[in-house]
């Protein structure tokens, strides 16, 4: 049901629309949040990056490795194996998040598609 109020369409909203708005608004949450997290993720692995880089450098055979709260005296070559695996999760969780983000951004796209569709310039889906 359409009428015309002062040139501004007024779109009769069903309840699938709605449900449309909300998935949007959660995926949009997800979104940022998930950019947060990416980010962390990322600095993560070049603070990896850096550690291992420095450790190439020492000339010690043992090296302080922080565990939890603690350093530890620890073989360097158990160091680099542990950096080496830590930077391999990252880098797989990581992947995943991005992943994640280009799902969001695919369904975001098309519940964008569907609802400027029928309401127009009615809703504002963007980012301001």
């Amino acid at each position: 049901m359409q009428q015309e109020q002062g040139g501004k369409s007024d779109t009769q909203v069903t309840w699938e629309d709605q449900q449309n708005i909300n998935k949007f608004g959660r995926l949009n949450n997800r979104f940022h949040e998930l950019e947060d997290e990416i980010k962390i993720a990322k600095e993560t692995n070049e603070n990896l990056e850096d550690a291992g880089n420095e450790l190439i450098l020492t000339d010690e055979d043992i090296v302080r490795f922080q565990i939890g709260e603690v350093f530890a005296h620890v073989p360097k070559e158990e160091v680099e194996t542990r950096i080496e695996e830590m930077k391999e999760v990252t880098s797989k969780k990581l992947e995943k998040l991005e992943e994640e983000k280009e799902s969001i951004v695919a369904q975001m796209a098309e519940l964008k598609k569907i609802l400027y569709g029928k309401f127009k310039d009615s809703i504002n889906l963007e980012e301001d």
